[in-house]
């Protein structure tokens, strides 16, 4: 964990106003590099491990955390090949419905099971299978001719909210699978006392991201967040606990830096809106913080996913 000295916005803000910005961003950086490099070395540990699973809560950065992931593997001397659950959707006509009568976008349903189980064994037996895209515009799975085969060294780093589900993988031998939980988990203290929650970190990364690539409204990606929340509890809390590791995807750096990003669209959800008294907090939480260019941020970090510029594959 990040020691609560550092943790404290005195001494962040200290950081950026005294012009050391790069180094606060270096920190937070290499916090991130020593984890996975401790997870790279569990996982060469364990030579019958084929199949990397990394999951987390919306926002956790579990995307670019697969991308950096395969680099350690890579300097491990594995072959590393990132892959994403999303591609193995259902067409949107099978998507599993809420009691209301909404799509359900959450459920570990609205995965095709049987094609990924049959991928899944395919590769580990070493045959040649086609790689799926989904097209969330249209709805509907795609085949474009992407191959796959694995190399003995090859590596899968599947990243997905359903990864650590026993029943995405149940026919796959537990040798072969190693599991990550990603997601924040050092909450930034404001005097000591008073501490920024977790959440308010990946529901500000959501909300940048969805301005940025969806172009959703902050008071939109409030107004959405309960139903988030209660996928998660359903469908990634319970499996939290089938983490081989937990990887901790704060940065000491991040709240400064979203700010940036979205403290002005936030200033916009109208007073008497549902979704205010949240706008209100958020704001709150980011006062407390200098504000930070997102020019400092490498492109290799996890919070690229959100603000954009990353040079991983991340959407």
């Amino acid at each position: 964990m990040i020691s609560e000295e550092k943790r404290r916005v005195a001494y962040i803000n200290e950081m950026i106003e005294s012009g050391h910005a790069a180094e606060l961003v270096k920190d937070g950086e290499a916090y991130h590099d020593m984890q996975l490099a401790q997870i790279a070395d569990a996982i060469c540990a364990r030579e019958d491990v084929r199949v990397v699973l990394i999951a987390g809560p919306s926002s956790s950065g579990k995307t670019s955390t697969s991308h950096k992931l395969c680099l350690e593997l890579l300097a491990h001397g594995k072959q590393p090949v990132a892959l994403s659950l999303d591609n193995w959707y259902v067409n949107g006509d099978r998507t599993p419905l809420k009691e209301d009568g909404t799509k359900d976008y959450e459920s570990v349903y609205a995965i095709d099971l049987v094609q990924l189980e049959a991928d899944l064994t395919a590769l580990i037996a070493g045959k040649e299978i086609a790689l799926p895209t989904f097209n969330f515009a249209e709805e509907r799975r795609e085949y474009p001719g992407e191959t796959l085969r694995l190399e003995p060294e090859t590596i899968m780093v599947i990243e997905g909210i359903h990864a650590l589900n026993p029943i995405l993988t149940e026919h796959i031998a537990p040798s072969h699978k190693y599991k990550v939980y990603a997601a924040p988990m050092s909450p930034v203290s404001l005097d000591g006392e008073r501490w920024v929650p977790t959440y308010v970190h990946r529901l500000l990364r959501r909300m940048s991201r969805d301005l940025r690539t969806r172009g959703k409204s902050p008071q939109t990606t409030i107004a959405n967040w309960p139903s988030v929340i209660e996928g998660e509890a359903q469908w990634i809390e319970p499996f939290r606990k089938e983490a081989d590791a937990e990887f901790d995807t704060t940065m000491l750096y991040e709240l400064p830096a979203l700010r940036l990003t979205v403290e002005t669209a936030l200033q916009t959800v109208p007073a008497r809106s549902d979704e205010y008294q949240v706008a209100e907090l958020l704001l709150y939480y980011l006062s407390f913080f200098e504000s930070m260019a997102s020019a400092f941020v490498p492109r290799t970090s996890i919070l690229r996913e959100f603000i954009g510029g990353s040079q991983f594959n991340v959407g």
